[in-house]
């Protein structure tokens, strides 16, 4: 464990001097406006840390994202227990879920401007939409591959209905809807960028407002920095909330690979 992370941290250390050496030196005839070095980043992060720019700003993002991805759960996961337990439901909302799939995030931000305008309800909107799909494909999913000896078992005790969804079926699916949880986190993070990058409020500017202004302002350093912090959060939330969960249920139904 501890060799993986010194290689871990070797590797991203080497990383950022390769980065700092190449740009400083100009070996690759860079442009150095448009091509900020780790150091310039580092000076960003610590000054917008300091007069509390960043801290506001996330925090401004992560209740926008946690609202609308909790919103998007709440209604996915019982669609997709729907569209897993009739039919009908597989021709028609499966196959709605599998082609707004597939629609590019960004595809639902000028939608959400017309119908909702410059405001919260429009984040809120493409927020759900990233995340809501992805749900209702995996709990379709998770319910469809259950092994079909689980719900003879359970009514082989008596089980029946909704008693057999609610304790046998969903428990099974569980694996696959945290997976399609965590899938569903990384669209509506994309969602909610796109969404702030193009929906101007006035209620609180966040991560991707920042990231705007970077790039309208030519400030790389900005830019590269909010990015920096994106991937950092993202990757806190798999490792804090999607990981330890998936290990958990998939040793518990025994699919743990070896």
């Amino acid at each position: 464990m501890k060799t993986r992370v010194i290689s871990a941290i070797a590797f991203f250390l080497l990383l950022l001097v390769a980065w700092e050496v190449v740009v400083q030196t100009g070996i690759l005839k860079v442009n150095r406006i448009m091509t900020p070095t780790p150091s310039d980043v580092v000076i960003y992060l610590y000054g917008a840390i300091v007069d509390g720019t960043l801290p506001s700003a996330a925090l401004v993002t992560m209740k926008r994202l946690l609202f609308g991805y909790l919103c998007g759960i709440a209604i996915g996961l019982p669609l997709g227990l729907i569209t897993a337990r009739f039919k009908a439901c597989q021709d028609t909302i499966g196959l709605l879920a599998l082609g707004l799939q597939t629609l590019p995030s960004v595809c639902w931000v000028p939608l959400a401007l017309l119908w909702f305008g410059q405001t919260e309800s429009a984040m809120f909107f493409v927020v759900v939409m990233g995340t809501l799909w992805s749900v209702v494909i995996a709990t379709e999913t998770g319910v469809r591959t259950i092994p079909p000896i689980y719900a003879r078992a359970a009514r082989t005790m008596g089980s029946r209905g909704f008693h057999t969804w609610i304790n046998v079926m969903l428990p099974a699916s569980l694996p696959f809807i945290v997976s399609g949880m965590k899938q569903g986190w990384a669209f509506a993070w994309r969602s909610l960028m796109a969404a702030e990058i193009y929906v101007t409020i006035l209620t609180g500017f966040g991560l991707g407002h920042i990231l705007h202004y970077g790039r309208e302002l030519q400030q790389m350093n900005q830019v590269v920095g909010v990015m920096f912090v994106i991937v950092v959060i993202g990757l806190l939330a798999d490792k804090v909330l999607f990981s330890p969960w998936e290990r958990f249920l998939h040793r518990r139904w025994g699919t743990q690979g070896k």
